[in-house]
């Protein structure tokens, strides 16, 4: 098993500049700018990320049809983030003491293993989909952080910028 970074995409690498001069691949597989159909399975929270996202992904030029999984991707994992702390919210209204993070037992004590308290699950499952959605963020360079190594410009109408050094 090989380790270490993922290889950059050579679309990224042009519009970096290629400050590390590595070798662009030039058989890379091109993909035309578009804008996918979200799948019929998103949540209504994920189809309104989807929708606020994709326009802005397209005008970057960073975003296919072949990109329609991993967009989806991200939107669930948003859409499941919003609806975790959704029901954490609604759970705080009534749990002054805990704010919802902590669960209580049948007999309503508040669960505890070693003297520690249980975490509510609907805590587990938002850190978990708020990873995931970030992962999925920054694939796509929608993170301060992933933006910042991208110099980005948008594309022309009916050109693809790495035509010129695929020529």
């Amino acid at each position: 098993m090989i380790t270490g970074r993922k290889p950059k995409p050579t679309q990224l690498k042009l519009v970096t500049s290629n400050p590390g001069k590595r070798q662009v691949n030039r058989k890379e597989a091109k993909t035309k700018a578009a804008i996918p159909a979200p799948p019929h399975h998103l949540t209504a929270d994920a189809v309104e990320e989807w929708n606020r996202v994709a326009t802005e992904l397209y005008n970057l030029g960073i975003l296919s049809e072949i990109d329609r999984a991993a967009l989806a991707a991200y939107a669930m994992a948003y859409g499941r983030w919003v609806q975790a702390e959704r029901a954490i919210a609604k759970m705080a209204e009534k749990d002054q003491l805990t704010g919802g993070l902590m669960i209580k037992t049948s007999n309503g004590m508040i669960k505890t293993s070693n003297g520690n308290a249980v975490q509510n699950p609907l805590v587990g499952t938002a850190n978990k989909a708020a990873a995931d959605m970030m992962r999925y963020a920054a694939e796509f360079g929608m993170t301060p952080s992933a933006r910042s190594r991208i110099a980005a410009q948008p594309p022309e109408e009916g050109t693809d910028p790495a035509d010129r050094f695929f020529a």
